[in-house]
């Protein structure tokens, strides 16, 4: 086992860093322009798309790279939403809507009450083209811009991503095949706790630049003894999270027997790691880190945000504990 990146996953972080640097910009929303070319020119939404649909045909370990730049560059649009659905197809693979997806386009993946009905709180719901449910046992593809549907944007904790709530009166829908007893979830966790490691490091990151400029009675702040230890404690619960998520995503790709296990133990410490940083990032910064000016808030909703996504914390701790039969 090695959970060192290749140079190839190094050349790959490279790029997308780059790419993020010089366009993600959270404050503005989704740019579609954006969205399109990260996968014309970088092909992120294709990684898990095997080559004979276009994709990548690329693994879990070079996925975790790529959403921890996306996590760390806070990037607004559907692309946490997109990879949750490739992950449900890539174990139900349907040609069709895989080959779409390496194409750029938008899918979102939610459960909800069959094809009629309300789904609350749909990730990326406005910016998505396409709803992959399950009815039964079965997954089922929505043309969300077709009869049937209707959209309306919700409210939101975190201001760079958007959720919307669907509506379905029995639109025209696609079957995409047998949906997978288990597996689903458990990936979708490593590949949440990839992000979430980019934004700690991206807080992290930020509050260490921060006390090496901020002076105050005359020092400055990174010389103090409580901010040392603090930031210590913060580097060492991002080194925890990196190991975590590198091992986690080996397993998706090397040790199927070992991810449910891998995943939920990334969620019950990475996702509480995470915000926890983000907020010391925030409290560290002083009066400046609450303005609506500085990004510190942004981080510190995004990492809340993410925590409760697939659930609240103590769902994956009762797993894991199911899991180890404790």
């Amino acid at each position: 086992m090695n959970l060192l990146l290749t140079a190839e996953q190094q050349e790959l972080r490279t790029a997308v860093r780059s790419f993020l640097a010089a366009n993600a910009r959270p404050r503005d929303g989704h740019d579609p322009a954006v969205y399109r070319r990260l996968n014309g020119e970088l092909g992120l939404a294709g990684l898990l798309v095997p080559e004979e649909y276009g994709g990548a045909g690329a693994g879990y370990a070079e996925l975790a790279v790529a959403l921890e730049e996306t996590g760390a560059a806070l990037l607004p649009g559907p692309y946490l939403a997109t990879v949750f659905a490739t992950i449900a197809l890539s174990l139900t693979p349907d040609k069709e809507l895989l080959t779409q997806i390496a194409e750029g386009r938008a899918v979102t993946l939610a459960e909800g009450p069959g094809l009629t009905g309300t789904y609350e709180q749909v990730l990326s719901g406005m910016e998505a083209e396409v709803l992959v449910t399950r009815v039964g046992d079965t997954f089922y593809a929505v043309e969300l811009d077709g009869p049937g549907v209707s959209r309306t944007a919700q409210p939101a904790l975190d201001v760079t991503r958007g959720y919307a709530r669907i509506e379905l009166d029995q639109p025209p829908a696609r079957e995409l095949g047998a949906a997978p007893e288990s597996g689903v979830f458990d990936r979708m966790a490593i590949a949440l706790a990839a992000e979430q490691l980019g934004v700690m490091r991206a807080s992290l990151d930020a509050i260490v630049a921060y006390a090496k400029i901020r002076a105050a009675f005359g020092r400055l702040i990174g010389s103090y003894q409580a901010v040392k230890h603090k930031l210590a404690d913060m580097h060492g619960k991002l080194e925890q999270a990196e190991s975590i998520v590198r091992y986690a995503a080996w397993t998706a790709d090397n040790e199927p027997g070992e991810v449910a296990r891998a995943g939920m133990f990334a969620q019950a410490f990475v996702g509480r790691a995470c915000f926890e940083v983000a907020r010391d990032h925030l409290l560290l910064h002083g009066g400046i880190g609450f303005t609506w000016e500085h990004d510190a808030h942004l981080y510190y909703k995004r990492a809340k945000a993410d925590e409760v996504l697939l659930g609240p914390p103590r769902v994956y701790r009762a797993r894991l504990a199911q899991l180890l039969e404790l």
